[in-house]
C-alpha cells in the first residue's frame, strides 16, 4: 500500500520541482532522504515524513555560524547533504530540498533577525547583530503553510540553554523570543519572502555590502572556527 500525498494548494505547485541550487533530484539529496526517513512506514502521511525530515537536518548538521563560504557550490543542497555542519542558509536549503524529493512542496525562505545574545567574536566580525538571510523553509502540508527553521541542532540547544525548536506539522517552528534563561533571543525584523530557488547572486551581493568586515576575513581564510557556536 502507498502513501497518499497531499493535494498541492494552488500556487505551490512550483515548490515541488528541482531548482539549481535546491537540487531535489540528485543522487545525495535522495540518499539523505532515504536515510533520514528508514524505518517509516511507506503508508507514513506526508506530516510524518516532514517532521523526521526536519529532525535529520536539524540534529544531522550541527549548526555553524563560522561556516559561511561566497562560493556558491556551497549552497547546493546536493553539497550539503555530504556535509556535518553548516548554518541556517545551507540547512533551509537541504531541508527544502529533502521535503521537496519526499513529494511535499517547500519554499525556501528568508527573514532577517537580530540576535540579542550574539557572541561577541561574531558580533566583531559582523559588525553588528543583525543577521540578513536567516535560512527557514515554508512547507505546505493539509492545505496549510508553516514556517519551519532547522538551524540549531538539539544538542546545542540543551548544553547552552536556547530553546530548542520542534516541528509537530500543525504550528510553525520558528526562533523563540526569549531564551530558556527569559532573556531576549531571537527578534526577526524583516521577512524578505519565500523563494523556490537559491538567490544566490542576490543574497551574496547584498552579505558583501553588509558585512564588508568579515568579508575580508573569508577571502583571506581566516574565519575563525567555533565548535561551541555559543561560547565564542
Amino acid at each position: 500500500m502507498k502513501a497518499q500525498h497531499n493535494p498541492v494548494p494552488p500556487g505551490a505547485e512550483e515548490f515541488l520541482d528541482p531548482a539549481e541550487f535546491v537540487d531535489s533530484n540528485s543522487r545525495e539529496v535522495h540518499d539523505f532522504v532515504a536515510s533520514a526517513l528508514e524505518g517509516v512506514a511507506t503508508t507514513a502521511s506526508d506530516t510524518e515524513k516532514a517532521v523526521r525530515l526536519f529532525e535529520a537536518v536539524r540534529d544531522g548538521l550541527r549548526y555553524d555560524p563560522y561556516q559561511i563560504s561566497l562560493d556558491p557550490d556551497a549552497y547546493r543542497a546536493s553539497q550539503i547533504a555530504q556535509g556535518n555542519s553548516g548554518y541556517c542558509i545551507p540547512k533551509a536549503v537541504l531541508l527544502t530540498a529533502c521535503l521537496r524529493a519526499a513529494g511535499i512542496p517547500a519554499a525556501l525562505g528568508f527573514a532577517d533577525v537580530r540576535n540579542h545574545i550574539n557572541t561577541p567574536k561574531l558580533t566583531e566580525l559582523m559588525g553588528t547583530d543583525l543577521f540578513i538571510y536567516h535560512g527557514y523553509v515554508q512547507v505546505w502540508l493539509d492545505g496549510k503553510s508553516y514556517k519551519i527553521t532547522p538551524a540549531f541542532n538539539m544538542e546545542l540547544c540543551e548544553r547552552f540553554g536556547v530553546k530548542p525548536l520542534h516541528f509537530d506539522g500543525k504550528s510553525d517552528a520558528l526562533f523563540h523570543e526569549f531564551d530558556q534563561k527569559n532573556q531576549r533571543h531571537m527578534e526577526y525584523v524583516n521577512d524578505r519572502g519565500v523563494f523556490k530557488d537559491m538567490p544566490i547572486d542576490q543574497f551574496l551581493r547584498d552579505f558583501r555590502a553588509a558585512y564588508p568586515n568579515m568579508i575580508t576575513y573569508i577571502e583571506r581564510g581566516e574565519i575563525p572556527t567555533a565548535p561551541d557556536a555559543f561560547t565564542e
